[in-house]
């Protein structure tokens, strides 16, 4: 007897329909899918979720000197000629970065190796690459959602039913994070 679901797909169909739903879950805070695509997607988002409630406060902080481009009121680069070129004018700045521990660092990974990138488009720009910023999930997994559940064992998803599908009477649910 299998220890998963086959969700009626070969298996990388499979594993892109289950990262790219654990993936939105995790970015929206909540989707709406069948049943048994939640209770899959389930186990994954609690098993990242768990990851990141343990190496949440795993990593030290460093200060570093970093080259940083002077820019304009417009917030355009400054630029100044030299030798007949346009050169782009840096600026030497301290900036305070985290550092990942090694076990830290490995949870990030094992999370990148299951979460799709994100990139977030502004509303008025939709169409357009200007203002398109990425997200860093894992980041978001260990600085927003992992505090709220550190005094939780498990259980940090919830499903609730909305009934039959029109379509296919498949059973409906809401998955969303506690």
């Amino acid at each position: 007897m299998a220890q998963y679901r086959k969700l009626g797909k070969t298996q990388s169909q499979r594993k892109a329909l289950l990262r790219n739903q654990v993936t939105a879950l995790i970015y929206k805070g909540k989707i709406v899918t069948t049943e048994a695509r939640a209770k899959e997607v389930r186990k994954i988002a609690d098993g990242l979720i768990a990851l990141a409630v343990k190496e949440k406060d795993n990593y030290e902080t460093v200060t570093v000197m970093a080259k940083v481009a002077r820019k304009d009121k417009d917030g355009k680069r400054v630029k100044e000629v030299v030798d007949g070129k346009k050169v782009t004018v840096y600026d030497e700045v301290e900036k305070t970065i985290k550092k990942d521990k090694p076990s830290r660092l490995n949870a990030r990974r094992k999370m990148l190796s299951v979460l799709y990138p994100v990139t977030e488009v502004p509303k008025q720009a939709a169409g357009r690459k200007k203002n398109t910023k990425k997200i860093d999930l894992p980041a978001k997994l260990f600085d927003e959602i992992a505090p709220k559940y550190a005094n939780r064992n498990g259980g940090y998803t919830r499903i609730i039913k909305l009934g039959q599908r029109k379509g296919d009477a498949a059973m409906e649910v809401i998955l969303e994070l506690v």
